[in-house]
């Protein structure tokens, strides 16, 4: 506004001039004006565009606050990305850092896969039952050499493989608590270290109780941890194709039976028994490879969820305790401890349960004693050793090329709860085909008595631990497994001294045959006709309109994880009989 007063002031002084007289012609001072005019015009022109300059920077401005909540708008996605990667962190480990408790309580649902990666478990499991299982029925290849070394008897010599046997039932319990707390892989791998540690220390055994221990208990108790959780978790990985999965898996028996007699007789003839105890025990390292593949069962991940616990905390435990409350709160411990690792729950209400269990025990008795005699009896009937160990060969071969097939044969829908019948006309055909022995130590009548014993143990070793899934729930399966394995472990244990008493007093080997045959035979027998009294009680009742009976419910040992298995049809002509076979 100055310079546009200025201007106009500058503009009268010159009319005034011009009317005072001045000379100048008026055109030129009218010409003046108008430039005058226009640098007035571009002036304000200038003034605008400083305006507009200004709105700009104000622009500008506005430009910048925006980038700078753009940028804290990118630190807060930067710090969610955190939140998730560290929630997704606490998933693995809850899948991985804590592998070793898999069996803990897991939220949410397991689906059985029934192949996937269920498949290389499934080798694994054949592996390490073909070098637990099968070990100890190749101990009598060694049976002569610890007799002479040690000048034992052959109710003396027979603990050796008695005990190992009896030890990887009877640490069923204990197996069934580092399954809880360590994991099935870790439990594995903690086997295969003992069972080899154990072998390697035999070999440097003075003594034939020196070898009870080594061989026998550390041994024996590697096996039990190797054993009896690979099992588990195969149970869980496969729920559709359980019975094929259980067949294929008992192959490993028939793969342990097929190789390690000619491994042990090869070492023997080499490096002697002591050299051969030695290189099985690095051998039987490799249980702890197979663990390691064993990973456990996840439920879906949920992103999103809470790093941690933000509740209040929990109360402050009273610090002064009497003895008695503590007394107290021990038994109370034990107790549920003890119904929750051994299945006596099972055992009292689940009345199929306690019929298969007495059955198996006797069984026991006498189903693995010809297996340890075998080349004993052989050799002691002027037949070579390396011909002796061929007749164990060829047993492990008759159940690698059935089992197979009887496992898929078995998993039709057809023998949907008639396993149990399968299986004990089985295990009758295996006991009567003892009696085979009775007729000559001759290659010949040795090599049909495998070829019969071998077939038979191929459908009773494929179904064994299918039925036992059968009758109990899959969340009780590792507890009952391991009351089971109790309870054989006592007639494995008595089972192979009491055959020696019988040799030392008689001198024949062919009596311990025919006592094994008559004992397996009668738990046949035993098991068939108890189970098909309770199928036509069942049918009765349902007839009647009333429920079966069956077992109470128990304690679960995994809360909150549950198996979701897929409907087969022989599911579905078993929800439509008159309701015999508990579902798992």
């Amino acid at each position: 506004m100055t310079q546009r007063n200025g201007i106009r002031g500058t503009s009268d002084r010159c009319l005034q001039s011009e009317a005072s007289g001045d000379r100048e012609p008026a055109g030129a001072g009218m010409e003046k004006v108008h430039e005058i005019n226009d640098g007035m015009e571009k002036v304000h022109e200038v003034n605008d565009n400083m305006e507009k300059v200004h709105e700009v920077n104000d622009g500008m401005e506005k430009v910048h606050e925006v980038n700078d909540g753009m940028e804290k708008v990118h630190e807060v996605n930067d710090g969610m990305e955190k939140v998730h990667e560290a929630n997704d962190g606490e998933s693995e480990e809850g899948a991985q850092g804590n592998e070793c408790r898999d069996s803990a309580p897991v939220k949410g649902e397991v689906t059985a896969p029934d192949g996937g990666w269920g498949w290389v478990v499934l080798a694994a499991t054949i592996i390490v039952l073909a070098l637990t299982l099968a070990f100890p029925s190749c101990v009598g290849i060694f049976y002569t050499d610890l007799q002479n070394e040690f000048h034992a008897s052959n109710s003396e010599t027979s603990w050796v493989p008695s005990i190992m046997t009896s030890v990887l039932h009877a640490g069923g319990p204990l197996c069934s608590v580092l399954v809880e707390k360590l994991g099935c892989r870790a439990t594995v791998m903690l086997g295969g270290v003992l069972s080899g540690l154990g072998m390697a220390a035999s070999s440097f055994t003075q003594s034939i109780t020196q070898l009870y221990i080594t061989a026998g208990v550390i041994t024996g108790l590697g096996f039990c941890f190797s054993f009896q959780p690979a099992v588990t978790i195969l149970g869980h990985y496969f729920v559709r194709r359980r019975a094929f999965a259980n067949a294929m898996s008992s192959t490993g028996t028939a793969l342990g039976l097929c190789f390690l007699p000619f491994l042990g007789d090869y070492l023997h003839t080499e490096l002697g028994w002591r050299g051969s105890f030695l290189v099985l025990g690095a051998i039987l390292l490799n249980c702890c490879v197979c663990g390691a593949v064993m990973r456990p069962l996840q439920p879906p991940k949920h992103r999103g969820q809470p790093l941690m616990n933000h509740g209040p905390p929990p109360p402050e435990e009273e610090t002064e305790r009497t003895e008695k409350g503590r007394m107290r709160r021990i038994w109370s411990s034990l107790g549920a401890s003890l119904s929750k690792h051994m299945a006596f729950d099972q055992l009292c209400h689940n009345t199929r349960y306690c019929v298969y269990a007495i059955g198996i025990t006797w069984m026991m008795l006498g189903f693995v004693v010809p297996l340890i005699y075998l080349v004993p009896y052989a050799t002691a009937n002027d037949m070579e050793q390396s011909r002796a160990a061929l007749l164990l060969g060829i047993l492990g071969m008759v159940n690698i090329v059935v089992r197979p097939p009887f496992g898929i044969l078995f998993s039709m829908s057809w023998f949907k709860g008639r396993h149990i019948y399968v299986f004990s006309a089985a295990l009758l055909v295996n006991g009567l085909s003892n009696s085979i022995c009775c007729i000559g130590p001759s290659f010949p009548v040795l090599l049909a008595y495998v070829a019969v014993y071998g077939l038979s143990m191929s459908v009773v070793g494929s179904l064994m631990f299918t039925v036992l899934m059968e009758i109990v729930e899959m969340s009780r399966f590792p507890s009952a497994l391991g009351l089971l394995a109790i309870m054989e472990s006592v007639t494995l244990l008595i089972g192979p001294p009491l055959a020696g008493v019988l040799i030392d007093r008689t001198g024949q080997y062919f009596h311990v045959f025919f006592a094994c045959s008559a004992v397996v035979a009668s738990s046949a027998v035993f098991l068939m006709v108890s189970f098909c009294w309770l199928d036509k009680r069942d049918s009765e009742l349902s007839k009647q309109g009333q429920p079966p009976a069956r077992p109470e419910p128990a304690v679960d040992l995994a809360p909150g994880c549950q198996y979701i298995s897929v409907p087969t049809e022989g599911d579905k002509d078993k929800a439509s009989s008159n309701g015999a076979e508990y579902s798992v």
